[in-house]
């Protein structure tokens, strides 16, 4: 996968099914899958949802049932909003017809992690614009259902904006653009500073284990700082410091982040396990924030 394309210069269809009860749900999932099945050169349709509306699917498709993929939501989205566009990359690279056809309906957990605080929200509707640029190239074709019995009208507004199909879309940089203006809280005044260019070898893990994390958890998180630095270039501050049970590392990069996309898409040796950088920081951690700031660009990982 690579980034791309101008909104809605590319392929992917990326539409938007706002529901409030059993009958408007198959109201639009029925003909979505009927659509998904008579396609030709695609594979069968799949519905990742939750389990009350897939047995709801189960039972009005019938014996047809049998040609339609039923994921339960919780079994897919499992973790943050970059854990799911990674997920999303594999299983087109998997499982989709020629040039990523296929028919995907799919509704986030948001009584779950997505819907957890505003925090999480934010992050959730940021996956769903910028999707349309990280898989722009791909014929796929995708159905978010969003029920309002679960999801609130202010969630429900954002993400119109972030559906082609929808009358208020936007470019999905300007709503990337506007989530970041929103200020991250000041790093504390009693944060520990490890000198750079880089974090030191080792000093962000024993650093971390002291914080109370497992030795494995603390190698995860040393290894995020790490790759981030690396794909950062020297860096003037490294500052650590924990939030509750999280630990966070802010880098202070010499040079700006100029990509919105950064780490967002997987590097091409990847599972070399070499030059993962931002992308392998974003898999491993709750949250990764680059922000442009009058000094330059921090970049903040939350481990936890």
């Amino acid at each position: 996968m690579t980034s791309a394309a101008a909104p809605g210069a590319g392929p992917f269809d990326h539409r938007m099914a706002v529901f409030g009860s059993h009958d408007e749900f198959l109201a639009r999932a029925l003909p979505f899958l009927a659509e998904g099945l008579a396609a030709r050169h695609e594979p069968p349709p799949v519905v990742i949802a939750a389990p009350g509306n897939l047995d709801l699917l189960r039972d009005a498709l019938g014996p047809a049932a049998g040609g339609v993929g039923l994921v339960p939501h919780t079994e897919w989205y499992t973790g943050s909003a970059a854990n799911a566009i990674a997920r999303g990359a594999g299983y087109l690279a998997e499982h989709a017809g020629p040039g990523g056809r296929i028919h995907l309906l799919m509704e986030p957990v948001w009584g779950g992690r997505a819907g957890r605080s505003p925090r999480e929200t934010a992050e959730w509707i940021r996956y769903e614009a910028l999707v349309n640029l990280l898989f722009a190239p791909l014929a796929t074709t995708a159905l978010c259902a969003y029920d309002t019995r679960v999801v609130g009208a202010t969630v429900v507004a954002a993400a119109r904006r972030t559906h082609p199909d929808c009358a208020v879309y936007e470019d999905p940089l300007r709503i990337a653009a506007e989530l970041d203006a929103v200020p991250l809280p000041a790093p504390p005044a009693a944060a520990d500073r490890i000198p750079g260019p880089a974090p030191a070898d080792g000093a962000v893990r024993t650093w971390a284990t002291v914080q109370g994390l497992a030795p494995a958890e603390a190698e995860v998180f040393a290894t995020a700082v790490a790759e981030a630095a690396a794909a950062l270039g020297p860096v003037d501050r490294v500052l650590l410091w924990t939030d509750g049970p999280a630990c966070v590392c802010e880098l202070r990069p010499v040079r700006r982040v100029e990509d919105p996309l950064a780490g967002f898409v997987p590097p091409p040796d990847a599972a070399s396990g070499q030059g993962r950088g931002l992308w392998f920081a974003r898999q491993m951690c709750a949250y990764v924030d680059v922000r442009d700031e009058p000094g330059g660009t921090s970049v903040r990982l939350q481990y936890g």
